[in-house]
């Protein structure tokens, strides 16, 4: 939670000129989307984040949830109370064990364009990963590397982006010698 409030504080600024934007652009109802999530113990929440993907300025604005101790940074995906995944008896009932993240191992691990697709295994590799760890040092370790790579992975794509506009859109045929003939 300090680290969420911390986060949190030093986001405010930014999210402020976000929701202002949001709110000028589409209408102050059109700020913040609201959905329903399961929380630790299947605990039902409305799950609010701002309307935008800029930079994960949706993913920013739940914070909030962070510090109210309805999400934890580092976690499963929060799910609807009626998702299968949830629901099911049996070794997926560690999901209501944990509190949902933030940000998680699958979240991570989609962007990242790995082999493994299917997301329910991620969280549950976290769970376990968590469960096999012998101290609170190797925990906040490997939720620190999550939270690290959640960060890298889109400020790397906004600067490789920005990287790309400022070449103007140029492709490799544009570079070419006059005369050039790709069958010689």
């Amino acid at each position: 939670m300090t680290l969420g409030s911390v986060l949190l504080l030093l986001a405010a600024p930014v999210l402020l000129a976000a929701a202002l934007a949001l709110a000028v652009r589409h209408g102050p109802r059109k700020v913040v989307d609201g959905r329903i999530r399961a929380g630790l113990g299947g605990r039902p929440f409305v799950l609010r984040s701002l309307r935008t993907r800029r930079l994960r300025l949706d993913a920013v604005s739940r914070l909030v949830h962070v510090v109210r101790g309805e999400l934890s940074l580092v976690g499963p995906a929060p799910l609807a109370p009626d998702d299968p995944r949830l629901l099911d008896g049996g070794p997926r009932r560690w999901r209501l064990e944990l509190r949902p993240g933030l940000t998680g191992l699958a979240q991570v691990r989609a962007r990242s364009r790995m082999p493994w697709d299917e997301t329910a295994l991620l969280d549950l590799h976290y769970a376990q990963t968590l469960a096999r760890s012998r101290t609170e040092i190797q925990r906040i370790g490997l939720d620190l590397a999550i939270l690290a790579e959640s960060v890298h992975t889109p400020v790397r794509a906004t600067l490789r982006g920005m990287t790309r506009r400022a070449k103007g859109g140029l492709s490799d045929t544009d570079h070419r010698l006059p005369g050039y003939s790709p069958l010689e």
